[in-house]
Parts: structure tokens; C-alpha cells; sequence
């Protein structure tokens, strides 16, 4: 399977050459990003009329403006994609919704198993804890840029799904002087030194607290969970696919 690499220079990446390097059916052929690199492991472009390499699958790991740019290429060349990136807007999701009814796209704000099982755990205690307070608290690098992390809006949309997306986002408190919403889910971004990612859901009643957390460890989860979508995408049919269809595939 040959891949093209979109954000090759980024942090994730790198992470994704790596873990590739591990796989005898996978090979990156080549990559896309603001520098570019003839010179080393694979080719690295800049201006994608530039790419020539027969490609299979394109996992995206960048920013909203290089995915959209990655995808009217992957759409002219009927290329399954993985979108991996975050920090989408609504019009933006709703974009790559329409997309992908002309070519399959797996997009997932997390490629971690662990955190998609955490996204069905803390929907299940929200059916049962229907009156409590729900706060998110993530914590990430100081390099990250979107916030909250799209990871914290995947639990709170899982959540919400319990109760018909009723539910409102609260992203800041600090221009408000009033009490706290019952209908809000909170959220709380924390930015410092390597921290991969750590997501805490806390469910707050009059006389306990129920907390249920996640922590990385290594940016090789997400990598790795990237690889093994690009395997299910590469051979599904048009429409638009997250990891529920790839765990239950």
C-alpha cells in the first residue's frame, strides 16, 4: 500500500515514518508539506502538481487549510483519505462531509483505541448520571495549537448524544459572573512542556465525583491507529467512516 504523508515534516509526522517503518505491506511513497525535501527517506513536496508517485492512501496529519488543499487532490484522483488533523470548525466538518460522498474519508479527532472506548465508557455514565455537572479537562503540549482539543469535543459530543444535543458548550467562564448553567458541559485547556495528552471527564453530585481519565504516553498510538485506518479506508466505498466502523469492522 503506498501512502502519501500529508504534514510529513510535523510532529506526528515523523511519528507516522516511524511506525511505518515496522510494516512490510505499507510504504510511503511520498509526503506533502510547507518545506520541501527531495532528498531524504522519500520525496517531501510543496506544491502538490509536483507529486507523481502512485498513491493508495493519504493520511493527513496538518492543519484545517492543508487538509481542504490535500483533499481537492485526493478528490481529483479518487484517493481514500485519512483525516487525522483537528481544530475543525462546524462549516468546515460539514465540508468534509460533503467530500467524502465522492471518495471514502476516515476521520477520527483521536486515533487512539483506548480514547474512542473512553468516548463510549463516559456516554454510558452519562445515561445514568443524567443530573450531574460535566466538566473536561485536557491537558496538552505548549506547541498545540487548537483548543479545546478535538479529542475533549469527541467525549463532550459523545455525551451529548444522550441528551439530544442539548447540552451547551461552555469554553470560557472568565466574562461571565453568573452560576453555572445545569444544561453546560465545561471545558478546561491546560498547555505546557511535552505533555502527549491527558483527558479527564468529571461528573460532579451534591456528595461525590465520578472522574474517568485518559493519558498518552507516546505520540506512537496515534500513529499507529492512523496506519490501521488507512488499511480499512483503502478498500471501503464513498462515504464518510470513524473508528466506531473500524472497531466493529
Amino acid at each position: 500500500m503506498n501512502i502519501l504523508l500529508n504534514g510529513a515534516n510535523g510532529r506526528m509526522g515523523k511519528e507516522v515514518i516511524i511506525a511505518s517503518r515496522n510494516l512490510d505491506n505499507m510504504n510511503i511513497v511520498c509526503g506533502f508539506d510547507r518545506e520541501e525535501n527531495l532528498n531524504g527517506e522519500f520525496p517531501i513536496y510543496n506544491k502538490i502538481q509536483n507529486i507523481k508517485e502512485n498513491v493508495d492512501v493519504i493520511i493527513d496529519f496538518s492543519v484545517p487549510s492543508a487538509t481542504f488543499e490535500i483533499l481537492k487532490y485526493a478528490k481529483e484522483n479518487r484517493i481514500p483519505t485519512v483525516v487525522a488533523t483537528t481544530g475543525f470548525s462546524e462549516q468546515e466538518l460539514e465540508k468534509i462531509k460533503e467530500i467524502s460522498k465522492q471518495l471514502p474519508i476516515f476521520r477520527s479527532s483521536n486515533m487512539s483505541l483506548d480514547i474512542n472506548l473512553m468516548a463510549s465508557i463516559v456516554q454510558k455514565v452519562a445515561e445514568v448520571l443524567k443530573d450531574n455537572d460535566i466538566e473536561i479537562i485536557e491537558t496538552h503540549h505548549n506547541k498545540k495549537i487548537d483548543s479545546p482539543s478535538g479529542t475533549a469535543i469527541l467525549l463532550a459530543d459523545a455525551i451529548n448524544e444522550v441528551f439530544n444535543n442539548e447540552k451547551e458548550y461552555n469554553f470560557d467562564r472568565m466574562n461571565k459572573r453568573e452560576k453555572r448553567n445545569p444544561k453546560e458541559i465545561g471545558f478546561s485547556a491546560i498547555r505546557g512542556g511535552n505533555i502527549v495528552g491527558e483527558h479527564t471527564v468529571q461528573f460532579f453530585s451534591e456528595n461525590e465525583t465520578l472522574e474517568i481519565t485518559h493519558k498518552s504516553y507516546s505520540r506512537q498510538v496515534f500513529a499507529e491507529g492512523a496506519l490501521k485506518s488507512a488499511s480499512f479506508i483503502v478498500s471501503q466505498e464513498n462515504g464518510l467512516y470513524d473508528m466506531k466502523n473500524l472497531v466493529n469492522n
